[in-house]
């Protein structure tokens, strides 16, 4: 079923979330660093910065509160958060450690252009207004300046009454390093692994505020880190540690403390804490505000944990041989939290002018709101605890995460196949992932892991060497390594991986094309875990994209015979597998008897059957096989494998959509033939394949199409529901579902080749103004084309917002721009 034109192309803004939306929780944090989640009601959770995932989790005592004092009028005082949601329902009600008994604001809403939020809060009581700005900076091309463990948190307070109000905003933090455990009342546990911690309040030119570290701790330890809370506001008061009593002293004391006059009484503590205790500081900003004025309190809450496990397995908290620590590439560059959050609020304009630009942009695109919302929506995987970023600096990443640790482990190819984000938004990054694959994971045979498990020295798992080849992700490798080089333009990383990537291409055709007649059908281990047998469309098309894509890094290379070889097996293949599996309507898997083998496809609709083709369509590759019987294929994926509710569908698998839910299913047997135990993830909704669909849909002129299944996603990830920045398959924040960029890219009609110095644009909507964000390797910026309204022809123009784009050649609507 095809949306209606006026629900797909009208009142899409973009959305906004008020408190009652549990699930919009916005990621604050930089590549590599882990995440602080900032919820839709104003609170921090999900603190995922200490190298492990950490959903669901809170901190204590951390919160940011607001005192506003006028003359003649009772002072107000409420923490900065909407209010509390049921269910309240718990054994022993909240705990104090949550501050649950204190006054909360009315109302809040999070509108989350990402990569920065908004939060309005609205108060009866307050002669103030109050907004939040939160962020971490995040820039195309600039890893490094994208990759700050720290978080900008910018209250600005506008006094909307008829007298001047004293405001003071204060920031409180415990002090977690080393380690929070909880007993079975939820109070801190008395045999904690913290202890020794110091809070010191510290000036350094114009940043001033609290940095928290430990003296128990070594600097190579697992626990050692600190975090900090500064801000560059002048008029300041200060608590380095709150009342250290017994009970719920200390919540009383400094809620007493902050309502009486907005002063904090430091209470002189001089030592570090006691073993298994730790203490919680406070740094408040004071402004005064004439009738109608706007201030700013500016705040940075920074963190440093350094070291993590040299390995997958990140609970392994045992420095055994094989599981030495090794740093992550924030310590590179930062020595300190404190060191971090000063770089961040010295350069804060300059960052923020930056990612402004970027935001701006990317949402100021030609796009259907939901379709730019899932853009931004995945652009937080790569910044999430999914991903992380070593001091050598290799990139990598799990699939996804489970709540406490990583899902899924070793940069798996079959997974990060659909990705499209990083690859554009930070090429230099992805081109690690690249080395990773073929100069440490291909063996002699030319078999690639699929998992890798080699660059870390062990086994895991799946296997390390002895695992067995992936077919869909070893062809899929193949076909990102000419995307990474067309991207950059860098013929010296396309010479450094050559070699692998023909003995990886090489290995695929001996491996599983047994009779050498350009069809596979091997055994094919692929993205469902499980291994397909004879010829069908996910592989044997993915290997018609390695092939043409051989074939056009071969011919840069001089490398004739090469080039020769795989141009004319890919023709061979392409006419061979299309007599095969055509069935008419769609493309399907060749086999005997279907139940021979478990969890096969056999006569099915796969939702993937054209993955390479997308791909390809993404690379420059065009059409792989006869472009009728494609279109025919895609179409046939829509009609057959979208439903317009799952009222009847029924799932004995993992269920990811339901009831009034609209959604793609990853097979459908429209013609019978249903295996009795069909492949294992059939009857499932993946958003990372509903996104490559739809971007083969639009590229094939189905517009209407695809952005009815992009338009289903993005209302299941509606904030109440799931979260718009968190699409779950195998774990949390999963890489897959960065497929959705090649929206981006397909709706902009944008090919790009930097070895060559062009790049074009052909918009899906080719005859209309146009406006959309563009990236490669070398810059990123903005194209737009406009009607002139006395010729009615389309001018195009190019606007670079970053990096080096001198003496590239632009091409579009008929024109040529040199840059």
């Amino acid at each position: 079923m095809i949306e209606t034109k006026e629900r797909l192309y009208t009142g899409n803004g973009q959305r906004t979330y008020p408190g009652e939306a549990k699930e919009a929780l916005f990621p604050l944090g930089g590549i590599g660093t882990g995440n602080i989640s900032l919820g839709s009601r104003g609170e921090l959770k999900d603190w995922e910065i200490f190298n492990l995932p950490a959903k669901n989790t809170f901190m204590p005592n951390t919160f940011f509160a607001i005192r506003v004092e006028q003359e003649g009028r009772k002072p107000v005082a409420k923490v900065l958060e909407s209010k509390l949601l049921p269910p309240h329902a718990l054994s022993h009600g909240y705990h104090p450690l949550t501050g649950a008994g204190l006054p909360r604001l009315d109302e809040s809403e999070l509108i989350g252009t990402y990569p920065m939020a908004r939060i309005a809060f609205r108060d009866s009581e307050l002669p103030v207004n109050v907004e939040l700005e939160a962020f971490t900076p995040m820039i195309p091309l600039d890893p490094e300046n994208s990759g700050i463990p720290a978080a900008s948190l910018t209250y600005r307070v506008t006094n909307v009454s008829d007298l001047p109000a004293e405001v003071v905003i204060a920031g409180s933090m415990i002090n977690p390093v080393g380690g929070l455990t909880y007993d079975k009342f939820s109070n801190l546990d008395w045999n904690m692994p913290c202890g020794q911690n110091v809070n010191a309040f510290r000036q350094d030119a114009d940043v001033s505020g609290l940095d928290l570290t430990s003296e128990k701790w070594a600097p190579g330890d697992l626990n050692y880190g600190n975090l900090a809370l500064q801000t560059t506001n002048t008029h300041l008061t200060v608590k380095r540690a709150w009342l250290r009593g017994a009970w719920y002293d200390f919540l009383q004391e400094f809620w007493d403390d902050f309502t009486e006059d907005g002063r904090l009484t430091d209470l002189g503590y001089e030592t570090p804490s006691e073993e298994h205790k730790t203490d919680t500081g406070s740094l408040g900003v004071i402004e005064t505000l004439q009738p109608g004025e706007t201030k700013t309190f500016r705040f940075v809450l920074s963190w440093y944990f350094p070291n993590r496990i040299n390995g997958w397995n990140e609970h392994n908290r045992d420095k055994t041989p094989g599981r030495e620590t090794i740093r992550n590439h924030y310590a590179t560059r930062f020595s300190s939290a404190w060191e971090a959050g000063a770089y961040l609020l010295n350069n804060l304009d300059g960052l923020r002018t930056r990612t402004e630009a970027f935001r701006d942009a990317l949402f100021g695109t030609t796009l259907p709101g939901y379709v730019i919302d899932a853009l931004a929506g995945n652009m937080p995987v790569l910044r999430s605890s999914t991903c992380f970023w070593l001091e050598n600096g290799k990139f990598l990443g799990f699939e996804g995460t489970f709540d406490d640790g990583g899902s899924c482990d070793g940069n798996c190819t079959h997974v990060w196949n659909y990705e499209q984000t990083l690859a554009f938004l930070y090429p230099s990054l992805e081109r690690t992932m690249r080395r990773v694959e073929f100069m440490e994971e291909v063996e002699d045979s030319g078999k690639m892991n699929f998992r890798a498990f080699s660059m870390f020295g062990c086994g895991g798992p799946w296997g390390g060497k002895s695992s067995h080849p992936a077919a869909d992700g070893q062809l899929g490798a193949v076909m990102r390594v000419l995307r990474e080089w067309k991207l950059s333009g860098d013929g010296d990383f396309l010479r450094e991986l050559w070699p692998n990537v023909k003995r990886a291409l090489d290995f695929a055709l001996a491996h599983w094309d047994h009779d050498g007649d350009g069809v596979m059908e091997g055994v094919q281990h692929n993205t469902y875990d499980i291994e397909f047998h004879g010829p069908n469309p996910l592989t044997g098309i993915m290997l018609l994209g390695a092939l043409k894509a051989a074939e056009a890094m071969a011919r840069f290379l001089a490398d004739d015979e090469a080039a020769d070889r795989y141009s004319t097996t890919a023709a061979v293949s392409a006419k061979r597998l299309s007599e095969l599996t055509w069935n008419g309507e769609y493309f399907v898997q060749v086999l005997d008897d279907v139940n021979a083998h478990k969890y096969q496809h056999g006569l099915g609709c796969l939702s993937d059957q054209l993955l390479g083709q997308q791909l390809a369509h993404l690379y420059g590759l065009g059409h792989l096989m006869e472009e009728d019987r494609l279109k025919s294929a895609v179409h046939a994926v829509f009609r057959h494998n979208f439903k317009a509710d799952f009222k009847d569908h029924v799932n004995c698998q993992r269920v990811y959509a339901l009831h009034d839910e609209q959604g793609l299913v990853l097979c459908s047997w429209p013609n019978g033939g249903r295996p009795k135990l069909p492949f294992v993830y059939s009857d499932e909704v993946w958003t990372g394949i509903e996104y490559q669909v739809a971007t083969n849909l639009i590229y094939e002129g189905f517009i209407d199409e695809g952005l009815t299944i992009v338009k289903a996603v993005r209302e299941r990830q509606d904030g109440y529901r799931r979260s718009p920045w968190n699409e779950v398959e195998c774990g949390h924040h999963y890489a897959r579902s960065m497929s959705s960029w090649g929206l981006l890219i397909a709706f902009a009609g944008f090919e790009f080749d930097m070895a060559a110095g062009t790049m074009s644009f052909k918009p899906a909507m080719e005859d209309e103004d146009y406006t959309t964000f563009w990236s490669t390797g070398r810059g990123w910026g903005v194209y737009k084309q406009v009607k002139d309204p006395s010729s009615g022809k389309l001018v195009p123009s190019v606007d670079v917002l970053g990096g080096d784009m001198s003496g590239v050649q632009v091409h579009a609507c008929g024109t040529t721009i040199q840059l």
